[in-house]
């Protein structure tokens, strides 16, 4: 049986800083989550991932996250969407310090 859909926004890394980027409701890219459209419509995701995939020249590795509705707009389900909303990993905190 497939499972039922729940919520997604659409997340993708902007082409030129690589910043984590997610589409709003007027189909422009932001770097605030709480500001991204949460889609509750399958059908609708699908297209608009389409849609979103195909701006090349903004962005590349466009997906449907899951995520749920949060006080504050759309809240991460997993923790991979939790961790890359944070930026980068690249700076030197915990144990990348001792290399």
């Amino acid at each position: 049986m497939p499972r039922s859909f729940t919520p997604k926004v659409i997340t993708a890394n902007a082409l030129l800083e690589g910043d984590v980027v997610y589409l709003t409701n007027a189909d422009t890219w932001t770097r605030n989550l709480s500001d991204a459209v949460l889609l509750t419509d399958e059908a609708d995701a699908e297209l608009r991932l389409l849609q979103a995939a195909a701006q090349t020249g903004d962005v590349v590795g466009a997906y449907l996250a899951d995520m749920q509705s949060g006080p504050d707009g759309p809240e991460p389900t997993h923790f991979r969407e939790a961790f890359r909303r944070k930026g980068p990993s690249n700076y030197a905190h915990g144990q990348q310090e001792q290399f």
